[in-house]
């Protein structure tokens, strides 16, 4: 099998800095874990709190712990650190190669679709506070078999909340089957839910917007690995 991973994000219309945060590990016995986080508000103190989750998630895995106890660690810390009163939202996406499978763990609203080859696009049911605001907090943990043909998209509340400024919104999951029936590639589905998202928005984000897309593809067990990062920086 191939796995391939894209990601397209944006921030808030006239706010310079992001609060969500992607960062991607391998994973001890074998695999990938991509942690998405997205912090409270927006700008500098969102950031701040989005990459201090994200690192300490990052920390746990590393050190082989399972996901929903590396979310539930973050959880621990943040609460003690900022008393109850920040929060962040927290995906991980993880492939495992020790269980062959894919594992999704979830804190607060942030909304993952999952494509199977056998039943086609499905919202990822279940819910889980956000971190931080309670002393426990236990995740939301789903696990699915690792096959050929899995497709997975994580995102943030920016898509959710695209074209709400001018009375509409997204239909999300027509909008997923529309792309993957084009193209059934990561990076397209990826950027085409954002191209969506700023058109909805008239080019001016409502709020930071971040989204990732994994796809299980048939493949060669061996060859190179590959990552390209493209994005805009400002000489100011």
């Amino acid at each position: 099998m191939h796995l391939s991973v894209a990601v397209s994000k944006i921030n808030k219309w006239a706010v310079p800095q992001s609060g969500d945060t992607m960062e991607m590990i391998e994973r001890p016995h074998g695999g990938l874990s991509l942690v998405l986080v997205d912090g409270q508000s927006s700008g500098r103190g969102a950031k701040a709190t989005s990459i201090w989750v994200v690192r300490k998630v990052l920390t746990e895995l590393a050190e082989g712990v399972r996901d929903g106890a590396a979310a539930r660690a973050a959880n621990d810390v943040l609460h003690a650190l900022r008393g109850g009163k920040v929060s962040a939202t927290l995906v991980i996406i993880s492939v495992d190669l020790h269980s062959h499978s894919m594992v999704l763990t979830r804190c607060g609203n942030a909304a993952v679709y999952v494509r199977r080859p056998e039943d086609g696009l499905a919202f990822l049911e279940g819910e889980s506070p956000p971190l931080g605001f309670y002393r426990h907090t236990r995740p939301q943990v789903d696990e699915l078999p690792l096959v050929e043909g899995l497709m997975v998209c994580a995102f943030t509340d920016g898509l959710a909340h695209a074209g709400s400024r001018h009375g509409h919104s997204l239909d999300i999951p027509a909008v997923i089957e529309d792309l993957w029936g084009t193209e059934s590639q990561a990076q397209a589905l990826a950027d085409g839910l954002l191209a969506r998202a700023l058109a909805a928005d008239a080019g001016r984000p409502v709020d930071d917007t971040s989204i990732v897309v994994l796809h299980v593809q048939p493949g060669d067990e061996i060859g190179p690995r590959r990552l390209l990062v493209e994005m805009p920086v400002s000489t100011v």
